[in-house]
């Protein structure tokens, strides 16, 4: 029987999950959706791109991915957006709400999870450029006392160990119960709360001796920045990323449970035979700093394109960032500070995260030569170890954009 877990307050598969697991016994079944693959023209209107340059071959290959995605492994609907110099080019597959078979909206919102912890870990570092927060000071220094316990102690961590999951602290989603979340959606969530639940437990090893997943690491980010700046870390997410790149599909949304705009419902399937459950409408301040963030194709995109190629921190922080360890997954993935690092079939490497919540997955990555991919799925956790494998072959795939590796 598959297990699911709950990931920075949002559910992600164990197989899939970059370090430690809560456990959720729930085998998963299959979704049935309507079997459409759409996709729409380039947005630059001003460019023509005919099928050559644009690959045919790639193209009929993302078409079968996300008819995939929607069929075989059990995704609802799917959303894929394709970026580079040329416009950017939307597939969607499925169905946007099961109910009313309406299809998937190329203009789609969605909760994108931990991919809100590159957003995260973006403010911490311009707040190191600013030499206000310093990456390999001890949390103790920002917020005395808080962590303490259990073998626990904010005096032998850093900044940086918590950014890189290094710290060793004991992950929320170990000790957060998911059938509380899935019984009231709507409750809030108190950070502090949170990370005192984790904290009342024993680390995973001695800080800087290892990596772990720990969700933990991005609630107490996101308690930093607020003690630094005097404004909650989604005031200073909007303030210093969302209003400069004129992200206007994205929003930190606190205890808002809806989405703003057009949205795929999001789903959950609590057990093997059970039918899906509607949990679009969650209060989102049980992921807080590590997984509350909305957002669309186009804006993760233009967000990651920014990232990657300097336009939202400075060299010196931007190399910090970008210094990655090993993850110890047989993918060669590495983690640097809020960014994953993984190698493309084509040559070179990508960079980006992906992101789980009740209702959605997702995951998106970008190269330095501005090419990006974001795709979505309206299924949380993934109905398959299937779906999650899909979803990264479509980012490969598109970010490959007609290249091929010489085994291929």
């Amino acid at each position: 029987m598959p297990t699911l877990t709950i990931k920075g307050a949002h559910v992600i598969k164990h197989k899939r999950a970059l370090g430690g697991v809560l456990t959720l016994a729930v085998a998963v079944g299959v979704a049935v959706a309507a079997p459409t693959g759409n996709d729409v023209p380039w947005r630059n209107a001003a460019t023509t791109v005919t099928a050559a340059e644009s690959s045919a071959a790639d193209h009929a290959r993302l078409r079968e991915l996300m008819h995939r995605l929607t069929t075989v492994d059990g995704g609802p609907g799917a959303l894929l957006e394709v970026a580079d110099r040329r416009g950017s080019r939307v597939l969607t597959s499925g169905v946007a709400d099961v109910k009313s078979q309406a299809p998937v909206r190329r203009d789609s919102r969605f909760r994108i999870g931990s991919m809100t912890k590159t957003f995260v870990a973006t403010v911490m570092l311009q707040l190191v450029g600013e030499h206000r927060v310093v990456l390999d000071a001890p949390v103790e220094r920002y917020l005395p006392g808080v962590v303490r316990g259990h073998g626990n102690d904010g005096r032998k961590i850093t900044v940086r160990q918590l950014l890189q999951h290094t710290s060793g602290l004991p992950d929320i989603l170990d000790h957060l119960r998911p059938q509380e979340v899935l019984k009231d959606p709507l409750a809030h969530h108190d950070t502090r709360d949170l990370v005192n639940i984790a904290l009342a437990h024993p680390p995973t090893f001695e800080p800087g001796t290892g990596w772990r997943y720990s969700s933990t690491g991005y609630l107490l980010a996101g308690m930093i920045i607020e003690k630094v700046t005097g404004h909650t870390y989604g005031e200073e997410i909007h303030r210093r990323i969302i209003t400069p790149l004129g992200l206007r599909e994205t929003y930190v949304p606190g205890d808002a449970s809806a989405i703003p705009g057009p949205h795929p419902r999001g789903y959950v399937r609590p057990g093997e035979d059970a039918p899906l459950r509607d949990i679009t409408a969650i209060n989102p301040t049980v992921a807080g700093a590590a997984g509350e963030v909305i957002s669309s194709g186009s804006d993760v995109n233009r967000f990651l394109d920014a990232l990657v190629r300097g336009r939202l921190l400075r060299p010196a922080q931007l190399r910090e960032m970008t210094k990655t360890r090993p993850t110890g997954n047989p993918d060669g993935r590495a983690y640097g500070l809020g960014l994953e690092s993984r190698p493309l079939p084509c040559g070179g490497l990508y960079w980006g995260h992906t992101g789980d919540f009740l209702g959605y997955e997702t995951a998106g990555g970008a190269t330095v030569d501005g090419r990006q991919a974001t795709v979505m799925v309206n299924l949380g956790p993934a109905a398959s170890d299937a779906q999650s494998d899909g979803m990264k072959a479509a980012v490969q795939t598109a970010l490959c954009g007609g290249r091929r590796s010489a085994a291929q």
